[in-house]
Formats: C-alpha cells, structure tokens, sequence
C-alpha cells in the first residue's frame, strides 16, 4: 500500500481568501486519506467475502508474530553492573513457570493395589528390599441399573401399605449421578443434546431426546432462586462491580445478554433490550418496584428534566409503584408523553428502587464506556481506552512513531497506577493527575491521534477513578473472560429457543462460574444439589465469608 507523503508546511500560513488556514486543510486532508484508506481495507474485505461464495479461495491472511508481543510496552529498567563484576560470570538460569518439581500422584486416591512379583525365579539368599510403587490412573465407564422392588402389604382392616423410594430417587427414573453428568457435559462442557444422547446410548444408556430435554430445562426452580440470590448478595457486600453484554439469539430474533459480576461471583442474564433502564432493572434483582425520591429527582435535574415535569412528579401522593404497568400509567396522568422524558423519569425511578432496597449509592460499575452503564460512580476500562489508540492507522512514518510514544508513555502510566493500587499513597494522586493531563492533552504530528486523546482526556475523572478507590479493578477483563463462555457456548448450540431453555442457559452459566470463582467444584456442587445431600451451604454464604 503506498503511504501519502504530506510536505511540510508553515502553520501560520492562510490561503488567499483568508478562509482556512493550512493546519487546518493539513488535517482535513489527513482525516480524508486515512478514510480513504479505511475504505480501501473495507472493499478489500468485501471482495474476499464474494470470492470464498463464489467457491474460489481469498486472499491469504498472515498474522503477525507473537515474538514482539511487547514491542508497545514499556521496557523494564535496565540494571548498571558493579565496576569490579568479573566478566564472564554466568547469569543463573530462570526455570520457566510450573517447572517445579512436585509429587504428582501424593494426593490421588489409590482404589486398588496390585503386588506384582518379578517373572524370573528369586535366587537362594535373596533379600526382600520393599516396593517401587508405579501408579496408574484411570476410570471404570459403567452403568449402574437399579430395580427397586417396592413390598405391597394389605392389612386386615383393608389398607394398603406399599414401600417408599428412597430421597434421592426425586429426578425419576434417572439417578442423580447421571442428571449431573448430563447437566455438567451440556453447560460446563459445551456439548449439544443430540452428541450427549448419542455417547449416552453407546454406554448403554436408554434414553430420548425428549428426557435429556427435561432433565436440562424442567424442575430448575431452586438453581433459579440460587442464581438470584448471588446478584442480591454480590451488590449488597461488594464496593465494585464490572459489566459487559453482548449479542445473542432467541426464538430467531436478535437480543442481548448481560454479565456483571467481580473476583466473587457472576450473574448473566438475557433480554431483548440493552437500554439504560435495562441495566436498571436488572440491578434491581427481582424487584419490580418504582419510586420517586431525592436520588430519583436529582437524577433527573442531571439529565435535564424541566422543573415543570420535576415538579409535576414531586407533587403527586403518591411516591411508590408496585409495577411497570402502574407507573406507565402514572406517567400517562402526568401527561408526560414525550419519550425522552418518560425515559429520564423512569431511569429516575429505577434509581430510587436501587437506592429503597439497599444498594450502595457508592457502588462502583466498571465498564467499556457503554451508555447505558453510566449509572452511579461509573468508571472506565483502560484496556478499552488504549485499543482506541491501537486501532489506529497511520499515514506515515511520522504518525507511526507518534502512535508508538504515546501507547508507551499511556502504558507505562498504566503500570504506576497498578503500583498505586498495591500501595495508595496521597502524595502520588497530584503527580498521577498532572502524568494523565500531559499525556492525553499532548499535540502530536497526527490531526486524528490528538483529537482521540482530548476526547479520552474528557473522561478523566472515570479513568482516574482508582486513585479516590484503590480497591476497584483498571480493566473489565474478568467480565470478558466470564462472558467469553457465554459466546462460545452460542457458537456451538446456537440460540435458544423457549424462554425456560434461556432462563436455565443464564442460570447454570451463573452458577458455573461463581463456583470457580469461589474454588468450589461445580461438579461436586451439582451432584450434591440434585441429590439433596446439602453438603455444600448456599453460594451466596460464601460470597458473604469472602467479603466478611
């Protein structure tokens, strides 16, 4: 691709008429090429696309290397030998992680021991020096078929007394090892319906299609409570939470599902919508509630409601409405009809549900710069912010090297924000601030780069947001990565197709990953849940004992 040389020129200069000035015709000309460029990429996209339908091959896409995966970051700071160092001494040898040596099978379980003598015959006068233990591990694949025979008895006065299944024969005529098997390969393992009654059927399994359905779908009721409890318990002890949604599939049409969660546990669950007052709702945990208070009016007074409907909606008896129908209706009697203002009022009444059921009004919501997770003490992901940066294209070789200064300088400025994080100091926050204003308001030799860097420079109170709370996190990648099963899981089964199938693809994928988050198995988890042992307490009594 050939690169437009842009000449020099004196930025004081005008055009004749006095009209524009060269800085400026510079930088128009550089936001053209680079669309012009950008145009060039997209066509070239498209042109593969119609070559691989035609059935002919596209053109050949090489990755860059993974040996320079650093290139853009910060180099470490290089340490200046002693005078006296003696030249050829040798560095000693970094052993690569997880080399350490460990005894591997210490802590299996050995089932079955085998004492095997040696096959030639012992000579006289030999002596019995003890055992070389050699261990083999593997697992016995087997069905285990139970006829329960239940005695019926009449009595003399003509009752009839009959024998009682035992507790853990609740999932019918399928044991509970083999419902968690079913329910651990379908959420935890990704496989599909008919791959799972096909493996089922060649280990001698009888089964349909229709009873693993069931099994996967019916009688989830108390996973569904479980899975409700953990956003109820995680708002309530957490000071942070980080969020991300994404796109996915149900009955054929399009929709959303959202994550939030932290370091203790995770909450998914799919809508139709990713609005503002989506995320509102959700937050709610089940509460279907409306009410107008002082967090919901200053809300509004923020968002630019007039005083007139402010007023209108102080005024009214009534402050409380137990459902969505109720307070559309309430709005319909105001006369608020406008849907701008109907969306700011009902974001405002949502906000005084969260804040009448006990949500913290300094709980802290990290996202990706999303708007409709702008909500309380919002801040932002740099990781999100700094790919802005990267995506960048550069004209030329000057804007090339602009680029690569300013991902350096942003992070190694990233970095003593993590140092600060493990050690707050307030003398740093001043120095920090004063860092963040002379990078992101920087002018560089690219027109595009600069104006990107004033833009990120206006959210530098939710970027810098860590240096008033130490504890919240600088990224949302544990959201990506939660969420991340979420796509893969779309890919291999694709969308849902009854609103319960969805419900329980939220609530096993909730419940799955706040057991590894917790370090509990989920296997065991739902062996112990589906046998009613209740070994293992409610998960959201360990997120309460992590928080406490």
């Amino acid at each position: 691709m050939k690169m437009l040389v842009i000449p020099k020129v004196d930025e004081t200069d005008v055009l004749p008429r006095g009209r524009l000035s060269v800085k400026a015709l510079v930088g128009f000309t550089e936001e053209l090429v680079e669309s012009h460029y950008r145009l060039q990429e997209l066509n070239q996209h498209l042109c593969d696309e119609v070559a691989v339908l035609k059935g002919e091959k596209k053109r050949p896409d090489f990755k860059p290397s993974r040996m320079n995966e650093d290139a853009g970051k910060p180099a470490p700071t290089a340490q200046v030998e002693e005078a006296g160092q003696a030249e050829d001494a040798k560095p000693e040898p970094v052993k690569r992680p997880g080399s350490a040596k460990k005894q591997k099978t210490g802590a299996l379980k050995i089932d079955h021991e085998k004492v095997i003598q040696p096959t030639e015959p012992l000579p006289p006068g030999s002596r019995f020096k003890g055992y070389r233990d050699f261990v083999v591990q593997d697992i016995v694949i087997t069905t285990n078929n139970i006829r329960y025979r239940l005695a019926c008895w009449q009595t003399p006065d003509g009752r009839r007394l009959t024998g009682q299944l035992p507790a853990d024969c609740g999932n019918g005529h399928f044991g509970a090892a083999l419902v968690s098997y079913i329910i651990y390969q379908h959420h935890q393992c990704q496989v599909t319906q008919p791959l799972l009654r096909e493996q089922l059927l060649e280990w001698g399994v009888d089964i349909s299609t229709g009873q693993i359905d069931a099994i996967l779908s019916t009688d989830k009721s108390h996973f569904h409570l479980e899975k409700d409890a953990l956003l109820t318990t995680g708002l309530a002890v957490s000071r942070y939470v980080t969020v991300d949604d994404t796109g996915t599939r149900h009955k054929g049409k399009n929709g959303y599902v959202t994550h939030i969660g932290n370091d203790s546990f995770a909450w998914f669950q799919s809508t139709l919508s990713k609005s503002r007052i989506n995320f509102l709702e959700l937050l709610r945990a089940g509460r279907t509630d409306y009410r107008i208070d002082k967090e919901a009016l200053g809300y509004m007074k923020k968002q630019g409601l007039s005083l007139v409907l402010r007023d209108s909606l102080r005024q009214h008896a009534s402050d409380w409405f137990a459902d969505r129908e109720s307070w559309h209706l309430h709005l319909d009697t105001l006369g608020i009809a406008t849907e701008r203002h109907r969306r700011i009022a009902t974001e405002g009444a949502l906000l005084g549900s969260l804040a009448r059921c006990g949500l913290a009004h300094d709980l802290a919501i990290i996202s990706d710069d999303a708007g409709q997770f702008k909500v309380l003490v919002h801040g932002l992901c740099w990781v999100h912010a700094e790919r802005l940066i990267h995506k960048m294209l550069p004209l030329n070789e000057e804007h090339r090297e602009d680029i690569a200064r300013v991902r350096g300088a942003v992070w190694s400025f990233y970095a003593d924000l993590k140092a600060y994080k493990l050690n707050p100091d307030l003398a740093q926050k001043g120095v920090l601030s004063r860092r963040f204003d002379a990078i992101f308001q920087q002018k560089t030799r690219y027109t595009s780069l600069t104006l990107l860097l004033r833009r990120l420079h206006e959210n530098k109170a939710e970027l810098l947001l860590v240096l008033e709370r130490p504890e919240i996190p600088l990224h949302t990648n544990g959201s990506e990565t939660d969420i991340r099963d979420h796509v893969k899981k779309q890919k291999v089964s694709g969308g849902t197709r009854s609103d319960l199938g969805r419900q329980c693809r939220d609530t096993f994928s909730s419940l799955k990953k706040t057991c590894r988050k917790l370090k509990i198995s989920f296997w065991d988890y739902l062996l112990d849940r589906i046998s009613c042992s209740d070994q293992i307490p409610p998960l959201s009594q360990f997120i309460e004992q992590r928080f406490a």
